[in-house]
């Protein structure tokens, strides 16, 4: 099993983050999946605290969910409607669940948290044993920054603030990728946080697709589905099982 790096430190303030829980964040998110799930089930990895798979739930989606971290499928439980929603805990490249689904997900980067090429693949062979024929698997992961990186630095800061900041540390012979969380506590002290992470080009996302039985059938740069182009930070892509 995975070490757990979304334990209890990290999962009782992972919901303090106004702007990642903001409707104008999260609406465009769930107004897409709701569209693929196409009255169908689906099936979130990485559920979390609900962020996503509460609101699609009250869209009328049925949602289930995978995670590695109890402490983080507590909080989802906590809340209204959250103990309606199936959870399995457990590695979602290789736990199962039970039904079939028309939409499987994973969001915000979380398919970097398996941090082998071996382990990622096994996500997408995963995914496709829930899946419906011609059910979909979507993906929301940056691209990597590797170009925007100075020439002979390996770091990056992406985010500074009064109470955090993050700063990501680059591996490129082992194409890994480490965050590290400087968190300000409420008695001033600062918190640091570091999770690996394994950062994965588009096309070898596209490569891991086929070997599971899936095809490219759409990518965005966003979830406004603004075109995907060479200059994107970012991508959305969806695969459908053949």
């Amino acid at each position: 099993m995975p070490e757990n790096y979304f334990g209890e430190s990290v999962a009782a303030r992972y919901d303090d983050d106004a702007a990642m829980f903001d409707p104008a964040v999260v609406d465009p998110v769930v107004n897409y999946l709701e569209e693929l799930a196409g009255g169908g089930a689906a099936l979130e990895l990485g559920i979390g605290t609900g962020r996503i798979a509460l609101p699609l739930s009250q869209r009328g989606v049925r949602v289930q969910g995978i995670d590695l971290s109890e402490e983080m499928v507590a909080r989802l439980r906590a809340k209204p409607g959250g103990e309606e929603i199936p959870v399995a805990v457990g590695d979602f490249a290789s736990t199962r669940v039970e039904g079939r689904f028309t939409l499987a997900y994973v969001v915000y980067n979380t398919i970097g948290n398996l941090t082998t090429q071996e382990a990622q693949t096994a996500c997408f062979r995963n995914v496709a044993a829930h899946l419906e024929d011609g059910g979909c698997f979507l993906v929301e992961l940056g691209v990597p920054e590797l170009r925007r990186l100075p020439p002979g630095d390996t770091m990056r800061v992406f985010q500074s603030s009064e109470t955090h900041w993050g700063i990501d540390e680059y591996d490129v012979a082992g194409q890994g990728l480490t965050s590290h969380h400087f968190v300000r506590l409420d008695d001033g002290r600062f918190e640091l946080v570091s999770m690996p992470f394994r950062y994965v080009w588009p096309a070898e996302l596209d490569l891991m697709a086929r070997t599971a039985g899936m095809s490219l059938c759409a990518r965005w740069a966003g979830w406004h589905r603004e075109p995907f182009t060479s200059e994107s930070a970012m991508h959305v892509s969806v695969w459908q099982k053949d």
